[in-house]
Parts: C-alpha cells; structure tokens; sequence
C-alpha cells in the first residue's frame, strides 16, 4: 500500500488539489516536468519554466505520459498566445530532439519548448 500525501503543493497541472490520493497508484501514472520555454514561447508563456504535474490521455493505450500529454497540459495552463506558437515549436526532452508526439517522458524531465530560431 502506498503512502497518503497531501497534493497541496506548487505544482500545477493535472492531478493537484488539496486531497489526498495514494502515491503508489499515482506515481506509475503521472510525471511531474520541468517544463522551460525559450524565445516567443516564454513571452507567450509569461514565464521562464515551470514545473507541471502530467497525467497521460485517458485515451492513451499506455500509462506513461507522452509528450502529447505534456503539450496537452501546457496548453490547458495557458492562453491563446502560448497555443499560436506552440504549434511551431520543436521539443527537447532530457536534452534530446523528439518528434514524435508518442515518445515517453519520464518523471523528472526536462521539456524544453523551442520556437524556431533565425539568424547565423
């Protein structure tokens, strides 16, 4: 059986509240990320990095989270503004390039949010 915590913490996102839930079933299901924006993508954001707790898609064949369910959450956390440049954007996970929007993120990542970049 899993410990009891209080989910009253500053994390944001899916999952958070002030009740308790049992972290032995939580833990293999959500992840909590340490989401950076860089560019347009933190001026639309309004903030540099946040950390974000991320339930995967109750659609989802699998119970890790994506990062279709970290994009998912992001845009739920934020405005119009955010989801206009999130369309452009590229993704780092771990400091890794992923395209596919079925790649797994692990508790604990870094996603790194990139809007596309000019100059020389």
């Amino acid at each position: 059986m899993g410990e009891q915590r209080n989910t009253t913490d500053p994390l944001r996102g899916a999952g958070t509240g002030s009740s308790t839930e049992d972290t032995s079933a939580s833990s293999a299901s959500t992840a909590t990320v340490r989401v950076r924006y860089f560019a347009g993508a933190r001026a639309a954001a309004g903030v540099p990095e946040e950390r974000l707790r991320v339930t995967p898609s109750a659609a989802a064949s699998t119970t890790s989270v994506t990062v279709a369910d970290v994009v998912r959450t992001v845009l739920a956390s934020h405005g119009d503004a955010l989801a206009r440049v999130m369309g452009a954007c590229g993704f780092l996970v771990d400091g890794v390039a992923v395209r596919e929007e079925g790649a797994p993120v692990a508790d604990g990542a870094e996603f790194d949010v990139l809007p596309p970049f000019a100059g020389g």
